[in-house]
């Protein structure tokens, strides 16, 4: 097929197949005058392209005489050589940012008249494509070496639209397409930020009485218990016709068809399962977030699982305790009362009871515990929205291609 299954509508002509020699040429401009200085050196990766290193990595990777590095300008293309993981022949990209110097094992290209250079660096993004393109043309030497010459590497077809004003209509697309993936990104990020720094802030540390940030209205200590007195075990089974629950690192327990775990296992030992009620807790051998995982669902769970419940809810908040689970300074406390196994930790409910904690009123846990559940709203609708993005890029990069 000459023609993308996805297209611009104003957009017609066949792709054409040339060879990429016909759309870039090689550039060796070397750093001799040593116009660029350490400072300026660039590495590029696959997930951010061209970056400066210092900013990027912290420092400057760069040997003692840089005057035989190579110029990479503004909007020439860059060829790495350097083997990655799903892109195992190198990369290629286009700097679109500040000119700079790279490695002299780089290969630079100018961009012929008529083609545009961000077309070439997305064309060029998908691993598949990339490396189909570059498979036929390399020799691998000794130590897995990448052997190619710069100018072998523009010897091989691609398949590209002639107009200039398509390929950049493309390439545009995607610009903001990335651009609404790093500000989702960065968002994300943030919000993650918020929530690790109001973890540390909103529960007392080693050493305190009271967090150091609190809502107004709210005063006074905070009430020292042992996990002793605020939980009990409980032990109900012969709930087959309930759903089996599995823990999870990020939702908690969740429905275990839910998640496409498949466990083959006798369905009479359902028999056997434990019964947890919305507002329960287990305690599980996985080593993730501690090893505890709050439950909003009815179901059952594995023997193997302790699940324990308040002994008096009119003065907890289950959701509250949830956040407490999940903080570092919990799970580096907990590192203390468990001991190993082969492919995680055992966690005993007999020592877990003997841990102490600093705990407010259950009206300030509400508010607290609605406060985090808020920011876990925000972080999931920004994580859902990243997800979506990224999926429409992948099936835009795969069908406005051919």
């Amino acid at each position: 097929m000459n023609v993308p299954e996805i297209r611009f509508k104003e957009f017609c002509d066949y792709y054409s197949d040339v060879l990429l020699e016909k759309c870039l040429s090689v550039s060796n401009k070397k750093n001799n005058k040593l116009e660029y200085k350490k400072e300026d050196a660039l590495s590029v990766s696959d997930e951010f392209g061209v970056v400066n290193q210092i900013e990027h990595l912290g420092r400057s990777y760069t040997g003692n005489n840089i005057s035989t590095y190579k110029i990479l300008n503004k909007w020439q293309i860059v060829y790495t050589k350097s083997p990655l993981k799903l892109k195992p022949f190198g990369i290629i990209k286009v700097n679109n940012n500040k000119p700079g110097i790279v490695s002299v094992l780089y290969a630079i290209y100018d961009v012929k008249e008529g083609f545009d250079p961000n077309y070439i660096s997305v064309y060029f993004e998908p691993n598949f494509r990339l490396n189909k393109y570059l498979l036929p043309l390399i020799n691998k030497g000794a130590k897995n070496t990448i052997n190619i010459s710069d100018e072998t590497a523009l010897s091989g077809e691609v398949h590209i639209p002639l107009s200039y004003t398509e390929q950049q209509k493309i390439a545009s697309y995607f610009q903001s397409l990335d651009s609404l993936i790093q500000t989702t990104s960065k968002k994300l990020a943030s919000l993650k930020r918020i929530k690790a720094a109001s973890l540390q802030s909103m529960f007392p540390q080693e050493g305190e009485t009271v967090p150091k940030v609190r809502f107004k209205g709210f005063e006074g200590e905070w009430d020292f218990v042992t996990a002793g007195e605020v939980f009990k075990t409980t032990n109900v089974r012969n709930r087959p016709d309930l759903p089996v629950l599995s823990a999870t690192q990020d939702k908690g327990m969740v429905k275990r068809s839910d998640i496409g775990y498949q466990v083959f296992h006798d369905k009479s030992n359902e028999t056997t399962y434990k019964h947890i009620l919305p507002g329960q807790f287990i305690i599980h051998l996985r080593s993730f977030q501690g090893g505890f995982a709050h439950s909003n669902i009815e179901g059952i769970v594995s023997p193997a699982y302790t699940v324990m419940e308040f002994k008096n809810k009119e003065f907890h908040y289950d959701y509250f305790w949830k956040y407490i689970f999940t903080s570092k300074e919990f799970i580096k406390r907990l590192e203390l009362i468990t001991y190993g196994i082969r492919d995680g930790r055992t966690i005993s409910f007999d020592e877990f009871k003997e841990m102490d904690f600093f705990i407010p009123s259950k009206l300030e846990q509400q508010k607290i515990a609605s406060y985090f559940c808020n920011l876990d709203k925000q972080i999931s609708l920004q994580t859902q929205r990243l997800e979506k993005l990224k999926q429409i890029k992948a099936a835009c990069l795969d069908k406005m291609f051919v």
